[in-house]
């Protein structure tokens, strides 16, 4: 983990050298690239765990495998209607004591895989950013564990940060999933620096706009050249000044309100993130105590609440689906009261907090009346939750 880590410094260190040390550092451009070719090199982890999306999935010490060097090679072009082409290599090796394929690695095996995929660039959809590039990916490959091979079908997602117009930092996640009959699911995260070559561009929208906006201005000058005597140009150049100056006055008044606007738009999402992230306290079964790990989240919960004393929660508290519904409306009511009481008790005036009680009538999963579920998703569905209802 700590070799991971140092190559993830590396490839940052890489991306901000290359940033500084190009002529180019306007963060607006007037163009954008609309067709490369793309040549990447980075670092890859595996995760071979046979569950990728389940608990063993952040368990980096037992599932990813890892090597301190360089080890995957990429070749990509992309195209003027967002779709791309690339090729990767890597190399990994799975130490003994990882679990592969669902049991534990007794001896060192290498790992190789070949893999095709086809991007689609999110932008077409959201808009052109200029430096970020986000997108999807589907495809396939072969992968080669020891003396273990599988053609595999192959999803993800990943971006890349563009610093200049040829640097940039990439970060991609893909799924493969082996086509033989046994093979196990696959998870391969790669960090990478990556340079474009063969570049062709087009005008930006805002590129566009300045040339028409300056050709406008260019040719009205031009006209009052051409028709009006010296002091009369004199005259109407010192009014064009004066309305270009009130004209840059009032849009720079203008984006300063929009940047406000922009600003407390971003920070009640940020608000709303933080608390969002903090997930959701559960409670055992038949209970409505507060464990040590749920006071944990909460004590987070009232910081970000102390931070911004304009925020107003909603508290909502749930069951699952065992037991009579009376009953679990009850328990829901108990649950939520002893979550509001706490926050309370830290600190959190009670005109800020509403709350209700739900019982088993919003299930988080499919684990309804007569339908078996494992422990583990009932426990999902005992939960309090937080939602931002006013700033």
């Amino acid at each position: 983990m700590n070799a991971y880590k140092s190559n993830l410094l590396v490839v940052a260190f890489f991306a901000l050298h290359c940033t500084f040390s190009q002529n180019n550092t306007s963060s607006t451009r007037d163009s954008i690239v609309k067709s490369a070719w793309t040549v990447g090199l980075g670092f890859n982890a595996v995760d071979d765990s046979a569950t990728p999306f389940g608990r063993t999935f952040l368990d980096i010490k037992s599932t990813w495998n890892i090597v301190p060097f360089p080890s995957v090679l990429s070749l990509g072009r992309t195209f003027n209607n967002g779709f791309g082409l690339v090729l990767i290599g890597s190399y990994n090796r799975y130490k003994t004591g990882k679990i592969v394929d669902g049991a534990i690695n007794a001896a060192p095996r290498n790992y190789y895989a070949i893999d095709g995929k086809i991007n689609y660039d999110l932008n077409r959809l959201v808009g052109e950013t200029a430096w970020f590039d986000p997108y999807l990916s589907v495809g396939g490959g072969y992968s080669k564990i020891g003396t273990l091979g599988r053609a595999t079908a192959n999803a993800g997602f990943g971006f890349n940060i563009w610093f200049t117009d040829r640097w940039g930092l990439n970060l991609n996640t893909m799924g493969k999933w082996g086509l033989p009959e046994g093979s196990t699911k696959q998870l391969q995260h790669v960090a990478g620096v990556v340079h474009r070559f063969g570049i062709k561009k087009d005008i930006s929208k805002k590129g566009r706009e300045q040339l028409a906006l300056r050709q406008t201005l260019e040719d009205q000058q031009q006209r009052t050249k051409d028709s009006l005597d010296q002091v009369r140009r004199t005259k109407e150049a010192e009014a064009l000044a004066a309305q270009l100056e009130r004209e840059r006055e009032m849009e720079r008044l203008a984006a300063l309100e929009q940047r406000k606007k922009d600003e407390k738009v971003l920070r009640r999402k940020n608000i709303a993130d933080q608390i969002r992230a903090l997930g959701a306290v559960h409670f055992d079964l038949n209970s409505s105590y507060l464990s040590q790990e749920d006071k944990k989240l909460l004590d987070k919960l009232v910081l970000i609440l102390k931070n911004n004393p304009t925020v107003a929660l909603k508290v909502s508290a749930h069951t699952d689906s065992r037991g009579s519904a009376k009953y679990n409306l009850w328990l829901s009511e108990r649950r939520v009261i002893r979550t509001v009481k706490y926050l309370i008790a830290k600190g959190i005036d009670t005109t800020r907090l509403t709350h209700e009680a739900l019982g088993e009538t919003h299930l988080s999963n499919d684990c309804t009346d007569h339908v078996y579920c494992p422990e583990e998703k009932h426990r999902a569905n005992r939960r309090s939750e937080f939602r931002v209802v006013g700033y």
